[in-house]
């Protein structure tokens, strides 16, 4: 399996190399990607951006913002953080099955000192209860994509201040804020780890995962560099997506009705405009994860009567879960379908 590490710390940049090696023949599935970054915020593929994030403390903190192609929720970094991906082959993985997943790290992870580490929830890995990991994942031309990120370090007050989490996320997680619910792994590790920044951090990682003695010794038999053609097409997808203020941002349309709810497998926040009985548009955020784009479900409820018997029945000729994974088919329908 090969790895690489890559040298630049802009998070579009590493996006966009993540993207380009998962689409493209360069590196044969399984391998890792591993990178740190300035402070930024990833939202996740169906988000409101402005509505996840506080824009003027993104703004006066020149925090980066930007949109990656999975699902989830939004995530902020910094280069206390670490994050790792993992390409597979989709059919040697169930989507949703992030345990899996993120095995090599959590094993590196535990034999680094920070014993109690659990996979819990859909998408989290915690200690004490507290999150230092999340993650999400895609599947795309016969792989799949799982990113996550490793909190070594983070300023986690610069954490409540640039994101805006939902109220009814932070209930259903029996806590009372965003501070409470996020930790360092730093102060569990092994005294002669927290001495370590991030990089050395990364690198004693890739020593556990790829079994060898010095990093040198990773590199030389494991590594993938990028030449270039690589680096090429990576500008290109960089400036094209990541740098899009409409990928980023999105247009926000107009609605006239809202239907909102958290769910165990992710929140579905529905915005249809309605004109004349009939859907007009429809904009289903949220940080739910799936195999498919959920474009497919706007689009075949655009055109249709707002009506609850239409909608049902539409909503019941697909398989919900493609793209709400995890999350009940009647309990979909029942939201989406509801007239108040």
């Amino acid at each position: 399996m090969q790895y690489i590490a890559m040298k630049t710390t802009d998070i579009r940049t590493n996006l966009a190399t993540e993207q380009y090696l998962m689409h493209s023949n360069k590196m044969t599935p399984p391998f890792m990607l591993f990178y740190i970054e300035e402070p930024c915020i990833i939202v996740g593929r169906n988000q409101n951006t402005m509505e996840e994030i506080d824009p003027e403390y993104c703004r006066q903190h020149n925090i980066t913002i930007t949109r990656r192609l999975s699902g989830g929720g939004a995530m902020y970094q910094d280069l206390g953080n670490m994050c790792f991906s993992m390409v597979v082959p989709a059919k040697d993985q169930k989507f949703g099955d992030f345990k899996a997943m993120v095995a090599p790290v959590v094993a590196a992870l535990k034999e680094m000192g920070a014993e109690d580490i659990e996979v819990t929830g859909r998408n989290d890995i915690v200690l004490d209860g507290r999150k230092f990991s999340g993650n999400a994942m895609y599947t795309r031309d016969g792989k799949t994509f799982s990113h996550g990120t490793c909190m070594f370090d983070v300023d986690t007050d610069v954490v409540a201040s640039a994101l805006r989490v939902p109220k009814d996320k932070i209930e259903s997680k029996g806590i009372k804020s965003v501070r409470s619910r996020v930790i360092n792994i730093k102060s569990y590790l092994k005294e002669e780890y927290r001495q370590m920044d991030t990089f050395q951090l990364r690198d004693e990682l890739i020593k556990k995962i790829w079994k060898t003695e010095t990093i040198e010794e990773a590199q030389e038999k494991y590594a993938y560099t990028l030449d270039d053609e690589d680096q090429a097409e990576i500008a290109k997808i960089e400036k094209e997506i990541y740098y899009n203020w409409d990928w980023v941002y999105g247009k926000s349309p107009k609605f006239t009705v809202k239907r909102r709810k958290h769910f165990t497998g992710g929140t579905i926040d529905a915005r249809f405009n309605v004109q004349n009985g009939v859907i007009d548009n429809l904009v289903i955020y949220g940080d739910f994860f799936g195999p498919e784009n959920v474009d497919a479900v706007q689009d075949l409820l655009k055109g249709s009567k707002y009506a609850q018997a239409e909608i049902k029945e539409k909503l019941n000729s697909v398989d919900l879960n493609r793209f709400f994974s995890g999350i009940p088919q009647d309990e979909i329908v029942a939201l989406l379908s509801t007239q108040q």
